[in-house]
Formats: structure tokens, C-alpha cells, sequence
């Protein structure tokens, strides 16, 4: 009776991570924004890890944008729970001017520790409308589509990630990703949408005639 009730635990807790796992995946995201072709798909590694989560901000594009370029530890932060991804130091609430201008190959870091191991470089980046950045073994990329005539945005990103089961620093990346990775990314969204909301409402009220185009 016992092994019957621990083996029918053990069976409600897989289906249950299932499930857990399908939703945090596409979190915020339709079927067809899952299914989209995005930058840097296919490219480097076979993904073990694919993760598209998308966010409505209602702000448009030009609002959105000086919020994700300067994202970083060391930058302006991650926008997420500072204490554990930013050493305690608060992310930034404004505009940071002389991190504006992100070029291709400028690092993205992740920690103090900066490498192509362990931080990100920007690849590829269209002006707001499209960022790449890629690590060898990663690659993450962030849409942003207008909607509702421009006056909001669809923030769309996708992280690919490859791990190997077979190694212990495989295995901890694959318990990182899989239990840590959402609540931060999940976060670091919503706290988008907040400051660049923020943003197209102060533009608006110094300028109601300019602030949606």
C-alpha cells in the first residue's frame, strides 16, 4: 500500500511539473508567437531549453526601448530582484543616457564576472524593434511589435539554452533554468512594462500633441 501511494505521488508530482513547465514556457505568449521564427533560432546549438514569454505594455515601441538596451549587471540591472541578481544595487528608474548607445558585440553581463562564457554579447539589434544577444551556448532575443496603431507594444523574447545532462555543471544549469530562470524573467517583464508605461505617460503629459508618434 505504501509503495502504491508513494508510486502514485510520484506519478501526480511529474504530471503536475508538466503542466508547471508547459505554462512558465509560454508565459504570456500565444501559440503562434510560440511558434514564430525569431532571431537566433537555429542558430549555434540544438536548444535544450526554449522559453517564449511575451508582455502587452501599453506604451509604444520608442517608450520600450530605452528601458531594454541598457539592461546589465553593472548597467542599469535586470529590473528583477536586485538582491539576487544585481548584488543588492537597485535597478535603475530612469533613463540612463550613456548607456543608450548599445552597439553590436558590446557585452550584456550577467554578473561581475564578464566572458563569453558568462555574459551575453549583443549580435544583432534593430532600433525599436529587435535585439539579439548570444552566448555560445545561448542565445536570447527580444521583439518589439506595435499594436493598437503604435500607441503599445508586444514585448516578445525567447532564451534558448543548451545544457548536457551528463556533466554536474550541466545538471545545475538545467535546475537553474528550470526553477529559477521564470520568477526572474517573469519579473524583469513586468517591471519593463512599468517603467516604459511610466515613461510614454510623462511624455505625454509635457507633449499630448508628439507623445505617440
Amino acid at each position: 500500500m505504501t509503495t502504491l501511494l508513494l508510486l502514485g505521488l510520484a506519478a501526480a508530482a511529474v504530471l503536475a511539473f508538466r503542466e508547471y513547465r508547459a505554462w512558465h514556457l509560454g508565459w504570456g505568449s500565444s501559440e503562434q508567437e510560440r511558434r514564430r521564427p525569431l532571431p537566433g533560432d537555429g542558430e549555434r546549438f540544438r536548444s535544450s531549453f526554449t522559453a517564449t514569454r511575451a508582455i502587452t505594455v501599453a506604451a509604444p515601441p520608442e517608450d520600450v526601448w530605452p528601458w531594454l538596451v541598457q539592461i546589465g549587471f553593472g548597467r542599469a540591472g535586470w529590473y528583477s530582484y536586485d538582491w539576487l541578481d544585481n548584488l543588492g544595487r537597485p535597478s535603475a528608474d530612469g533613463i540612463v543616457p550613456e548607456l543608450q548607445g548599445l552597439r553590436v558585440g558590446d557585452w550584456v553581463p550577467m554578473s561581475a564576472k564578464v566572458d563569453e562564457r558568462t555574459a551575453f554579447r549583443v549580435a544583432a539589434l534593430e532600433p525599436n524593434r529587435m535585439l539579439l544577444w548570444t552566448k555560445p551556448d545561448s542565445t536570447w532575443a527580444w521583439v518589439l511589435d506595435p499594436v493598437d496603431g503604435g500607441s503599445s507594444t508586444r514585448v516578445l523574447s525567447r532564451l534558448r539554452c543548451r545544457h548536457d545532462p551528463t556533466s554536474l555543471p550541466g545538471l545545475a544549469g538545467i535546475l537553474l533554468m528550470e526553477l529559477g530562470d521564470f520568477p526572474m524573467f517573469r519579473k524583469l517583464l513586468l517591471n519593463l512594462r512599468r517603467r516604459a508605461e511610466a515613461r510614454a505617460t510623462a511624455r505625454k503629459a509635457r507633449d499630448p500633441d508628439t507623445a505617440s508618434g
